[in-house]
């Protein structure tokens, strides 16, 4: 059967740059991950987008902002500090219109978005990530002074950009709006910078007289949910506090009154789901949208029949092959399945701050029968994740150091990780022959440090050994 011509009717014919391919992504029902759900769950695809994500919509929308206030002339440079998505769509739209971009990352960002950066041409300054709000080289703080010392240097700034929330109130909300005809009765979006959030948010509860539901989801570690702002391992969404930031100052593109109430979701539901979407929906998402999800199906569950749900999934998931969707990477960081409890021993790992003296590290050492003891960020309390983890400190590392050093002058390198599940011979295998312990995780948490003679002619799970009484 041929096809006919009405039936290409609402294809875009051409348009004039890159640019006008941004918005008007699908939504695509849930069939298998929501099985038992009374209420229907949508995914809006942002990674739909010409540059993959819902950043496109804030990047163009901030460019087109600054070039009509005259902030952004022809020929000016783009700063931005972001984890990745919103400095690849300023990327695209730069080379689209001209601009060259500069993206300053935190470390922890994936290699892939990293080279989506480099492939528009952009130029990528990496900084570390767990730096405090107000240290000189954070993300934004970096970012805000490069521009500042560069001629017709324009620094995007899409935490406190009013632009950002108005892309998405002039854009998402209204196409979520039309594509269900208005019943939509929940809006579930990941809060990051909370531009889409807010935008879409408010304009879905203006259209529908305030009958929408806002709910925020969060990782649930952090602030914005109430959590204690250690870092998480979803990328993108929610808001890590370093123990040295004084004053904790929210994005002004988040309006917390947008969000009917916010629901945590643990790394572990995020991850799962994100996992789970690609091998039974046929979505390849990142993880904040697998949080976003994770939150709209516990949510459905608690409706009824003539609810509608939508979940915006802001990217896809290629950017992140080697991390939730790497088998190895997964387990490791104690996010393989779950097998049973984790042994009550496994959850009292002591570990020591990076301003400790050599003195309290011996100690340590002392009371951990000489295992390499793993050294975090100061302040920072029980129990650390494997994102702060800096350095390790064996008996080696302090031999020849003065007791009253700090330990953070005699580091030795992070200790290899395992997952609490796995098994004795696959971290065996992945062991070189110089380490001679090894960081054992649950959920992203540190719970224990395992030398490797424990390892060697054992077959079970890493986690009865960790429960294994010590002589």
């Amino acid at each position: 059967m041929r096809w006919m011509p009405d039936e290409f009717s609402d294809l875009v014919a051409v348009v004039d740059d890159v640019t006008g391919l941004v918005g008007r992504t699908p939504l695509v029902r849930l069939k298998r991950v929501t099985r038992g759900a009374p209420a229907a769950v949508l995914v809006k695809v942002e990674a739909a987008n010409p540059a993959g994500s819902s950043k496109d919509r804030a990047a163009l929308s901030m460019v087109r902002a600054a070039e009509a206030s005259g902030d952004l002339k022809p020929g000016g440079v783009i700063f931005e500090g972001s984890s990745g998505n919103t400095g690849i769509a300023l990327a695209m739209i730069g080379a689209a219109l001209g601009y060259q971009v500069v993206v300053v990352v935190p470390d922890r960002s994936s290699q892939e978005k990293l080279g989506l950066l480099r492939a528009y041409g952009a130029r990528v300054v990496i900084t570390p990530a767990l730096l405090p709000a107000d240290h000189p080289d954070q993300v934004r703080a970096l970012a805000a002074r490069l521009a500042a010392q560069t001629p017709g240097g324009w620094y995007a700034g899409q935490y406190d950009n009013p632009a950002n929330i108005d892309a998405h109130y002039s854009t998402t909300g209204p196409e979520i709006w039309a594509q269900t005809g208005g019943r939509v009765t929940h809006l579930v979006a990941g809060i990051g910078t909370g531009g889409t959030l807010t935008g879409a948010g408010r304009y879905l509860r203006e259209v529908s007289g305030d009958r929408v539901q806002v709910v925020g989801a969060d990782p649930e570690s952090s602030v914005y949910g109430g959590g204690s702002g250690r870092p998480h391992l979803v990328e993108a969404t929610g808001r890590f506090v370093h123990p040295d930031t004084g004053t904790d100052v929210w994005p002004r593109s988040y309006d917390p009154s947008v969000a009917t109430t916010v629901r945590q979701v643990p790394d572990r539901a995020s991850i799962t789901m994100t996992r789970a979407l690609a091998r039974e929906e046929g979505l390849l998402l990142g993880a904040s949208g697998g949080l976003a999800v994770a939150a709209a199906v516990a949510l459905a569950h608690t409706l009824g029949p003539d609810d509608v749900v939508v979940a915006i999934a802001p990217d896809s998931g290629r950017s992140y092959l080697s991390k939730y969707f790497d088998d190895d990477w997964v387990s490791s960081r104690g996010f393989g399945p779950e097998t049973g409890q984790v042994p009550a021993a496994a959850l009292v790992s002591e570990t020591i701050a990076h301003s400790a003296t050599v003195e309290q590290a011996r100690a340590a050492l002392r009371r951990g029968h000489s295992l390499p003891v793993v050294v975090r960020p100061d302040e920072q309390v029980e129990p650390v994740t494997v994102a702060q983890v800096i350095g390790s400190a064996s008996p080696a590392d302090l031999r020849d150091a003065a007791a009253e050093d700090l330990v953070a002058d005699h580091l030795g390198p992070a200790l290899p990780i395992a997952g609490v599940h796995e098994s004795v011979a696959s971290v065996r295998d992945r062991l070189t022959p110089t380490q001679d312990a090894v960081v054992i995780t649950h959920d992203g948490l540190v719970v224990a440090v395992l030398p490797r003679s424990e390892l060697d002619d054992r077959t079970t799970a890493i986690g009865e050994l960790v429960d294994a009484p010590r002589g």
